[in-house]
């Protein structure tokens, strides 16, 4: 299925996710943090993959079935993937408008030097800009970018969006230890999230397992030190470094839900636990799902987290 949760968004409320990408991942990155995994191929070839009528059904399906005190804030394109890679992505956002529910997006920036995209990403009344680094070593390391797309190139589709895009936009920086959270490359960061104009911009940390185990969160001198330097630079930062909430809506069909989120959203044990009590359902759903080997459980950071199992070698 195509839309998921709601869940619970540390920059939005309520998310009702919308995962625009076929499975596995299709991305132009492939990130040390991604918590979908490691990118086999990272590409920029915009492509099909559902047709917006298509997107449009599920969601008015989905919505349908939510329990009273579920309706979302936001549908959000989260996709196990760059959401901006699906070439149908605007006529989707124009269908979705006829809801009457704001439509926010999270891009990681990579395809805004395509104008196509650009027109597409207008469309959406709410935008998130990822900029992880300032210079083309350290993007490189964190991003691991498609062949052929090079930082100069991402530094000017940024600029040229930022120009024309009328809705809110913000910026999101992921912070890993010893990558991109030395004090050099968090003030070209926030010298580069200031000339943008993003409005709020979100410092994370990887909080979920990432696709390098290796990868670890920023220690707290390093959060403190960027919320600073951001700050002083006329930023409105904000940290996003705690856990979201249990609270996740479900449509009925647990069997769905759990694969439905779990595909671009891990859920940590606790939330899962409360995802099963609302659906008045037992365990055996999670170890039938293992047993089929289409989740597995995985550990990070002192918790439990269940993800999709898609049995690609790393």
């Amino acid at each position: 299925m195509i839309s998921f949760g709601p869940v619970p968004s540390r920059r939005l409320g309520k998310s009702l996710g919308i995962n625009n990408i076929i499975r596995p991942k299709v991305c132009s990155y492939s990130c040390v943090y991604c918590q979908v995994g490691k990118t086999a191929r990272p590409s920029l070839r915009r492509q099909p993959f559902f047709e917006p009528e298509v997107i449009m059904g599920e969601v008015e399906a989905h919505l349908g079935k939510l329990s009273s005190g579920d309706e979302p804030d936001y549908l959000t394109f989260v996709s196990n993937g760059e959401p901006t890679l699906d070439i149908n992505l605007g006529r989707s956002i124009r269908l979705l408008k006829k809801l009457n529910i704001p439509i926010a997006l999270i891009t990681n920036s990579s395809m805004l030097w395509d104008e196509s995209v650009r027109d597409d990403l207008n469309q959406a009344d709410w935008v998130s800009l990822k900029v992880d680094a300032a210079d083309a070593g350290t993007w490189e390391t964190v991003n691991h970018p498609a062949e052929g797309l090079t930082f100069d190139i991402l530094m000017e589709g940024l600029t040229l969006f930022v120009r024309t895009y009328k809705g809110e936009l913000r910026s999101e920086t992921m912070l890993c230890k010893g990558l991109n959270d030395n004090e050099e490359n968090l003030s070209a960061t926030a010298s580069i999230i200031k000339k943008l104009g993003t409005g709020k911009s979100y410092i994370s940390i990887p909080i979920r397992p990432p696709a390098d185990r290796g990868v670890m969160p920023p220690e707290p001198e390093s959060l403190n030190l960027a919320w600073q330097i951001f700050s002083e630079a006329g930023i409105e930062a904000e940290l996003l470094t705690g856990f979201e909430g249990v609270n996740t809506g479900f449509t009925g069909n647990i069997y769905e839900d759990i694969l439905n989120i779990t595909a671009v959203h891990p859920l940590r044990e606790d939330a899962l636990m409360k995802l099963l009590e609302n659906d008045s359902t037992g365990y055996q759903v999670v170890e039938a799902l293992i047993g089929q080997r289409l989740i597995k459980s995985v550990s990070y950071g002192g918790n439990k987290y269940f993800i999709r199992d898609y049995h690609l070698k790393s």
